[in-house]
C-alpha cells in the first residue's frame, strides 16, 4: 500500500468516527512529531500495539480485501496486567476480511452502527483446516446452531462471540452502508495468533510516497 492511500483511509475513518459520534483517546490524533521522546510515558501504547492499523492483507487490493482498525486497549501475550483487548474497526460494503481463526483468542464482534455486518462461519481443527462439523455460537447471549459455511448477519447493536478455532470471514452487506464494528476480546496478539485459511498476510508492505498523517502500530519503532 502507498502511504498516501493509508493517509486517505485514516482521514476517511476519522470522518466516519465523527459521523457516528465515536471518539478516540487523545493520542489517537497525535501527529508523528508528537511521539518524539515519549516512549517512557507511553510504552504501554507502543509495546502492546495500540493505535492505527490499516491492512490490505497483502493483496494490494484494499477496497475488496481490507480493514481499518484502531486498537484502543490491550494486554500482553504473557497475560500480566490487562487480560483484555478492545478495538474499533470500519468495514465497507463487500470489503472482505479473509477467512481466519485464532488459536487462543476469544472475541466478541459487535455491530456498533451503520450498515449490516455479514459473516460466513466454519469450525476449524487443529490441522488448521475448515471442517464439515456443525457448531453453535452465542449471539448476544442466545445460542444459535450453524452448518459449516452458514451466513450470519449482524444488524446495528447485535454481536457474536467467537471462541478459538471458530473461523470467520466478514464484510459489509451490499446496499446497507459501511459498518462501525467493535471488538472486545481476550488479549490480542496479531503476530502469532492469526491463522488465515487462504494464506494471506496480516500486515501490508508500505511504499513511502509521502509523510505519515498519523502513525500505524508498525511505524512506532522508527519514530520512538
Amino acid at each position: 500500500m502507498k502511504r498516501s492511500e493509508i493517509n486517505n483511509h485514516i482521514q476517511s475513518a476519522l470522518d466516519f468516527f465523527r459521523e457516528r459520534s465515536f471518539h478516540l483517546p487523545p493520542w489517537g490524533y497525535w501527529k508523528p512529531g508528537d511521539w518524539k521522546g515519549k516512549y517512557d510515558s507511553c510504552s504501554e501504547i507502543v509495546d502492546n500495539q495500540l493505535g492505527w492499523d490499516i491492512t490490505d492483507f497483502g493483496t494490494n487490493d484494499f477496497y475488496n480485501f481490507g480493514l481499518i482498525l484502531f486498537t484502543i486497549r490491550n494486554g500482553t501475550p504473557d497475560k500480566e496486567g490487562k487480560q483484555y483487548c478492545e478495538k474499533i474497526m470500519i468495514v465497507e460494503e463487500e470489503q472482505v476480511t479473509p477467512m481466519h481463526f485464532h488459536w487462543s483468542k476469544t472475541e466478541d464482534i459487535i455491530n456498533r452502527g451503520g450498515g449490516n455486518l455479514a459473516m460466513e462461519l466454519y469450525l476449524a481443527n487443529e490441522s488448521e483446516k475448515l471442517t464439515d462439523k456443525e457448531f453453535t455460537v452465542s449471539t448476544d447471549g442466545i445460542v444459535r446452531h450453524f452448518q459449516p459455511g452458514d451466513q450470519l448477519i449482524l444488524g446495528p447493536g447485535e454481536s457474536v462471540t467467537f471462541p478459538a478455532y471458530l473461523a470467520h470471514r466478514f464484510y459489509g452487506e451490499k446496499g446497507k452502508g459501511k459498518v462501525l464494528v467493535g471488538e472486545v476480546s481476550s488479549v490480542n496478539d496479531d503476530n502469532t495468533d492469526n491463522c488465515f485459511v487462504d494464506g494471506v498476510g496480516r500486515f501490508p508492505s508500505i511504499e513511502e510516497d509521502e509523510a505519515p498523517l498519523h502513525l500505524l502500530v508498525s511505524d512506532y519503532p522508527n519514530y520512538l
